[in-house]
Order: C-alpha cells, then structure tokens, then sequence
C-alpha cells in the first residue's frame, strides 16, 4: 500500500512539458501547408524592333471604295419609280427612285393657302395701322393712343403669324422634293434593299452607291512603327486576285487613335483603278511601304511608347523595364532618350532590337519581379 502511494505522488509531480510537446505535434501536423506559388502578372509587352529594317515593310488589307453610302428618302411613301438595280451606273444628280409625292403636293397646297390669307391678313393689319397712325398725328382728338399701339400689335402679329407661315410652306415644299432621291456622286449600285411600289419609311435604306473609280485600301500599323509614317517615300498595293499587278498608292489617313484590341493603327491608302484590271471592294492583298528614316533615326534602332519610360531617383535619367527571355524577370535599364514624336521615343542607347520591354504599367511592377509576357497584340506571348 505504501508503495503506491509513491508512484500516485511521483506521477502527479512529474513536469507536464512531454504532454504538451506531444499535442504541439499534433496541432502541427494537422496545419494547413503554405500558400501555393502565386501566379506571376501578366504585363504589357513589346520585342523592340530595329528601324534600319524598317526601310520597306509589307501590311494586310482590304479594299473598298473610296465613296460609298446607303442612300435612303427623308419622306415616307410607296415608290412609284425605281429605275435602279444592281450593276447600274448613276451620274451625280440622276434620280435613282421616287415615291408617291401626291399627299405632300396637298399639304403644300393647304400651307400655300394658309400662308396666302395671313399674307392678306398682315397687310390689312399694317395699312390699318397706318391709316390710324396718321389720324393721330393729324388730330390727336380723334382718337386715342391706345388706338395706335393697338393697331400696332395687330400689325405685329399678323406679320409674325405671316412669316410663321412662310417657314411651314417652305418645309411643305422640301417635303415634296424630298419624294424624289437623286444620286450624290457618280457611282455604280451594288445592292437594293426595297422593290418598287413597296411603302418605305424615312431614312430606310433603298439602295448602296458606291464610286469605284477610286479605291482606299485599309491596313494596320503597329504602335512600335506608326512614328515612321511621315518618312514614307513609296506605297505599291498588290491583290491576290491580280496577280502581277502593282498600283501605286498614298497615305490618305492615319487613325488618331489605336485599337484597345490590337494596338495597332488604321491606316487608310487611296489608289486610282488601273487601266488594264479592275480592283473591286472587298479584294485582299498586301501594301509594300517604303520609307527613308532620318538620319538620327539610323543606328539608334529602337522605337518606345512613352509609357514604357520611366525615372528612379535621379529625374534626368531614363530607365525602361527589360524582361529576360529566359527567366522571365525584370531588370531595370537606364536608356538614352532621343527624339520625342506623337507616338513615341527613340532610344538612342542603351537598348537592342529583339529585346521585350514593359510598355505599361511600369510604376506597378518592380525589379527582379517575374512576370508573364502580353505583346502589343493582346496574344500572351509566355505563360
């Protein structure tokens, strides 16, 4: 009996350390495992590209005509003329259809009629005042200044009611004239969209003119070349269903703005048809644009947006985010900044054609970061 006594005394004494080892095990063990890797950002991108090769490039495109509309009346009516269909040739001014114009002859009969008594009206009104103007001056007793302004007023507003409606018969009159729809330029028609005796509404379409003797052709440039449009000495459009044939053409337009999609810009080339084949809308082919650079474009190479650069501590020194092809990390680079256009920087030092540099967003990454490539085009270019 004493025995026991001991061993109950010794177990109660004993230090509690092992227990709690023991349930510090268990509590680890069942806790959660870190956070998995998160995934590296995704950024805007672009690979520099060299302006010496810049000298001649080849674009996509597409053709259309360089005057082209869906022509419609401004009136509502049933045809009673349409002498247009597809394949005919209209000279500016010709008409291509007409409706009904009978209900607007009437009201302008109705406006005319209208506008004729307040006509006779308002010169009642003014010789009236007139004649009591003159009574008064006359002989003041015979009636009351009241009396002229009265007349006055009449006149006033019988003139008003008059010119009022002046403006309704003029409106009658285009209503009539808007029964008859005349070609705006010379063109050929390339589809209807009404037959004839058919009632149309205001502003429904009735046919598309287009003028095919002079064509546009629409091309894409990207962001990193679109500053080289002015150096821009030579434009040659072929059709991949003219084969052999090559028409010259000019930059007519240059979008202000590049697609949220592509970052590209539309570039808008006019050409005149040739003699010896005929470009029709819609046709696919491939401008060749060449260009001469200027001179302190030359050996320097590299094209930038502005957003791409950046200032640390020093705000005289320029600095731009490179990604390392392989790991997919970002250095900071001091480049030397040349001459600032509307669309962009070039670099003249510091940087080589090939290299993938941040274009936005810089202020949001941060040196040795590793990100994912997003190009110009909106493709990821390395996961």
């Amino acid at each position: 009996m004493e025995h026991i006594t001991r061993v109950l005394h010794s177990l109660r004494s004993a230090p509690l350390w092992p227990g709690l080892m023991l349930a510090g095990m268990l509590v680890s063990g069942c806790a959660p495992e870190p956070d998995a890797e998160k995934v590296p950002p995704l950024v805007p991108a672009m690979r520099l590209a060299d302006t010496d090769a810049l000298s001649q490039r080849t674009f996509p495109g597409r053709a259309r005509a360089g005057q082209e509309v869906n022509l419609s009346f401004r009136v509502t009516g049933p045809l009673i003329e349409l002498p247009a269909d597809v394949g005919d040739e209209f000279q500016a001014g010709d008409v291509v259809a007409r409706i009904d114009p009978q209900d607007y002859i009437n009201a302008l009969g109705t406006a005319t009629g209208t506008l004729q008594a307040a006509q006779a009206k308002a010169r009642k009104a003014a010789a009236d005042y007139k004649r009591i103007q003159n009574v008064y001056k006359e002989d003041p007793g015979a009636t009351s200044e009241t009396a002229v302004d009265l007349a006055r007023s009449a006149r006033d507003s019988s003139r008003a009611a008059a010119n009022s409606l002046a403006s309704a018969v003029k409106a009658a009159q285009n209503k009539v004239n808007y029964t008859t729809l005349e070609a705006p330029f010379a063109g050929v028609v390339v589809e209807t969209y009404v037959e004839n005796f058919e009632t149309v509404i205001a502003k429904q379409p009735v046919l598309r003119l287009l003028d095919p003797t002079s064509i546009e052709f629409v091309i894409s440039v990207p962001e990193n070349l679109i500053s080289f449009a002015p150096y821009v000495e030579n434009v040659v459009v072929t059709f991949d269903a003219l084969p052999g044939v090559e028409i010259p053409a000019t930059i007519e337009e240059i979008g202000r703005e590049a697609s949220q999609a592509t970052r590209t810009y539309p570039v808008t080339l006019v050409m005149a048809q040739p003699e010896d084949a005929e470009i029709l809308p819609g046709m696919a082919g491939t401008a060749r644009i060449s260009a001469r650079l200027p001179d302190d474009a030359r050996g320097t190479g590299i094209q930038l947006p502005a957003t791409a650069i950046f200032a640390l501590e020093d705000p005289q020194k320029s600095y731009v985010w490179v990604i390392d092809a392989t790991s997919k990390t970002l250095q900071s680079r001091e480049v030397e900044t040349g001459q600032l256009s509307e669309y962009g920087v070039i670099i003249r030092s510091g940087l080589s054609a090939g290299e993938w540099v941040v274009v936005k967003g810089v202020h949001s990454v941060k040196e040795g970061q590793t990100v994912r490539i997003m190009d110009i085009s909106g493709e990821d270019a390395a996961s």
